[in-house]
């Protein structure tokens, strides 16, 4: 009889703070999160007490992004220049925290996910613009020392209205600004619902992946729970060289403990 094969986790594993044990406060819930044995991320800093998440870093708390503008666009000017302004102001909370990476998106999001200026048609001049303000974004994270993320989302379930939505979309646009200081927050719920084979999406990202995001379809919960064959997706990873991190920023569909063992074991390879 052949002896078992070792089992382990070639990932760093994180979990979102916004979407799992609800029921506690944001500290108690970093802390619970960081308990069980992952990094922890959060959203809109202004929403947060800094100072409180700051001092849990002494318990050995590791934050793994954020987000990295309050209000602002990348499609037309005058938005451009309020996402850089609001971007020059998250930097100072991301080093406070020790968080490496800045996480943007198409346009600013509502408290309810959808975009503050939707667009349903993108033109030739949104795509040049929007390049533009991520070389800025990028030249910002170059003097700053930290990492922009551009994640893609969906438009069907989630998110209509916003631009540069597609996986394919912001690899375009992170691959064209060609910089070290902004890669791809590359969300594959979002992905699988907006365009799917997504091994070969990731083989496809992966120079420009800074991070990879994770939930089921449908629902939004921990792997296991729908139609995406998470093992399979993390033994692919792995075959490429993929080190980095794995968020799960995803709904606990019961108990989130039993949620985030879920999730470890979909990515233990």
């Amino acid at each position: 009889m052949s002896a078992p094969v070792s089992q382990t986790v070639p990932f760093t594993l994180a979990v979102s703070s916004e979407m799992v044990f609800v029921d506690l406060p944001v500290v108690d819930r970093v802390r619970r999160i960081h308990e069980l044995g992952f990094a922890v991320e959060i959203w809109d800093w202004t929403k947060h007490d800094i100072d409180a998440l700051v001092a849990l870093r002494d318990e050995g708390v590791v934050y793994s992004s954020m987000t990295g503008y309050v209000r602002g666009r990348l499609a037309d000017r005058e938005g451009a220049d309020e996402l850089l302004a609001t971007a020059a102001e998250s930097v100072p909370v991301a080093k406070r925290l020790g968080t490496p990476r800045l996480n943007l998106h198409g346009t600013g999001l509502g408290g309810d996910g959808l975009p503050v200026q939707p667009a349903h048609e993108v033109t030739a001049q949104m795509w040049l613009t929007a390049r533009d303000t991520l070389a800025r974004i990028a030249a910002l994270g170059e003097r700053e020392g930290v990492q922009f993320v551009l994640e893609n989302l969906n438009t069907a379930v989630d998110h209509p209205g916003v631009p540069f939505a597609r996986a394919t979309d912001c690899l375009a646009l992170v691959e064209s600004v060609d910089s070290p200081h902004l890669r791809l927050m590359l969300d594959l719920y979002h992905a699988q619902i907006g365009e799917g084979n997504l091994v070969e999406l990731c083989r496809r990202a992966l120079p420009w992946i800074g991070e990879i995001q994770v939930a089921d379809v449908p629902g939004r919960c921990e792997p296991g729970t729908g139609e995406i064959a998470y093992p399979a997706v993390a033994r692919a990873l792995a075959e490429m060289g993929y080190r980095g991190t794995i968020g799960l920023e995803a709904w606990a569909s019961g108990d989130p403990e039993l949620a985030l063992k879920r999730f470890r074991d979909a990515f233990t390879v």
